[in-house]
């Protein structure tokens, strides 16, 4: 291909766009594959596995289920950690045209009012208790706030539920009906809930699967949350495309991810840098037989060079990095497993197949030059329908033309591969400089003495804001400030070094595994965090 004149890159038809519903795509799946196994229940001392078919008998019962309760179109929420009942409610959902709303089951009760009133959500299916959250009892606390709820659902009475359904028809769907609201991650502020259509989220998915050439015989293990697009779009769909199992693992651990990996012989692995970084660090990491393991992917924030390195190392793996938002069901671009050494490590690769990229001056909106920074927008089947019930949200962020604004800075060489510079938001300007944090990142995360490194703009009465960086050291002797600032000093310019330096043992993180920056920002305006002498 010729190399571009301006940073746009047009939608190729190299995948064609099948626009199944979810409901189809498992039918389609149980057709063809009816005893291969496709789900693995990921829960410590518990062994639950089901076909191809039986996974479409018991979605089709969970179907009949909520349809003795609920009227296809009506929302129903998931509120609960990744059970393997969870992929079954996903499909029943699905099948029963309803729209299934996730819920961080980190959410106190606040956020789980705000969630389900704002969504107007008629049921929700959770479990009692998770990690000390009493669930049951913040839904009982703000019940009364909520007008159009009319049932709670328990996992842990799976069973009867299920025998309340009464077998019958189900109702027709159609692929560009609303499957699911995904409420976005909260880096910058309280979610908003992005509807999401069923032909996008089955064709993201198919084309991610295909990418990183997950097929027949695979065994994904999936330590993503099922209320992230990561788990119950990339993984539970793409799993169903490939016909591939799938290990839904119930929460994070990094030991037991190692465990699964040895037990199911895990061929595929998605994980946001900070499980990639506590897989790497945990000890059983050099007994486990991880020999299985022939691919690993990341994304949802910074993957250093180094990081890339060290888990092509360890594993023995290919890799690739992903890039998406939830309101693009979610992914956008990825780098390839033939590309690179360099760009698997610096950039986020080129468009999926049937999605346009440019690159966007954020003041004037016209498209930049290869190689300047603006902002990355994106087109295609996969950007959702809007924001629920938030015409102005959504205008803010799709424009007249079906461009969808991620709002993150990034440039786009002459080949078509981008890379991130850092969040519109999250730009520091110091002095009038514009300072990008993730370039400051990616040569810290070079320093062997720092784990982590989130870095932040924070107010200052002379420069209007000033750089400081909040280090999780490495080891138990961390680095001094003047160590890391010359180290910075010598990789770039002065005005790029941060002035202020905080160490933490941990990070903020969203439900997804991403650092949440705007807090970290609060707590050090408020008191709560002090600079590093």
């Amino acid at each position: 291909m010729a190399k571009l004149t301006e940073s746009y890159w047009p939608a190729t038809d190299s995948v064609p766009l099948r626009d199944l519903t979810v409901g189809a795509l498992l039918r389609e799946a149980a057709a063809d594959s009816p005893n291969v196994e496709c789900l693995v229940a990921g829960v410590p001392g518990v062994d639950r596995r089901w076909t191809f078919a039986e996974m479409l008998a018991d979605s089709e019962r969970v179907a009949a289920a909520l349809l003795a309760r609920f009227s296809p179109g009506e929302r129903i929420a998931a509120w609960a950690p990744n059970l393997p009942e969870w992929v079954l409610l996903e499909f029943g959902a699905g099948l029963a045209g309803m729209v299934l709303v996730t819920v961080n089951p980190a959410y106190q009760r606040h956020e789980l009012a705000y969630v389900l009133g704002q969504s107007g959500a008629a049921g929700i299916v959770l479990v009692h208790e998770w990690r000390g959250n009493p669930m049951r009892a913040s839904l009982d606390e703000v019940r009364d706030e909520l007008n159009d709820l009319r049932e709670a659902i328990f996992f842990e009475a799976w069973d009867e539920f299920l025998d309340a359904g009464v077998p019958g028809v189900l109702p027709e769907v159609n692929p560009d009906d609303p499957a699911q609201i995904q409420y976005t991650s909260g880096t910058t502020g309280f979610p908003k809930g992005a509807v999401l259509r069923h032909g996008s989220l089955t064709d993201n998915a198919a084309m991610y699967v295909a990418e990183v050439e997950i097929g027949p015989g695979d065994v994904y293990v999936n330590p993503m949350p099922m209320f992230h697009t990561a788990g119950c779009g990339m993984a539970v769909l793409g799993t169903l495309h490939a016909r591939a199992k799938h290990v839904p693992v119930l929460a994070f651990d990094p030991g037991f991810v190692l465990e699964l990996i040895e037990r199911e012989r895990g061929t595929a692995l998605l994980g946001v840098p900070t499980m990639q970084i506590a897989l790497l660090e945990h000890p059983d990491v050099a007994t486990r037989n991880l020999s299985s393991l022939r691919s690993s992917v990341s994304g949802g924030s910074l993957v250093p060079a180094e990081l890339v390195r060290r888990i092509e190392a360890t594993f023995g793996v290919r890799f690739c990095i992903v890039y998406g938002t939830t309101e693009c069901s979610p992914l956008v671009t990825m780098t390839r497993f033939d590309d690179s050494a360099e760009d698997k490590a610096e950039t986020i690769g080129r468009a999926m197949p049937q999605t346009e990229v440019k690159i966007v001056d954020p003041v004037s909106g016209e498209v930049v030059a290869p190689g300047a920074v603006g902002e990355l927008c994106a087109r295609g089947y996969m950007v959702m329908h809007g924001y629920f019930e938030n015409p102005l949200g959504t205008a803010e962020v799709v424009d007249a033309d079906g461009w969808y604004h991620t709002g993150d800075l990034a440039s786009m060489d002459e080949r078509g591969y981008c890379r991130i510079e850092g969040r519109l938001k999250d730009m520091i300007i110091r002095g009038g400089e514009n300072i990008y944090p993730r370039e400051i990142e990616g040569v810290l995360f070079e320093h062997p003495g720092v784990a982590e490194i989130a870095v932040v703009g924070i107010p200052d009465d002379k420069w209007g804001e000033q750089v400081a960086a909040f280090v999780r050291p490495a080891g138990d002797v961390p680095p001094t400030t003047a160590e890391l600032s010359a180290f910075v000093r010598e990789r770039l310019a002065a005005f790029k070094v941060p002035r202020c330096w905080v160490f933490v043992d941990a990070f903020p993180l969203t439900g997804s595994g991403k650092i949440q920056k705007f807090i970290l920002r609060e707590r050090y305006v408020n008191g709560e965090l002090t600079p590093t002498s």
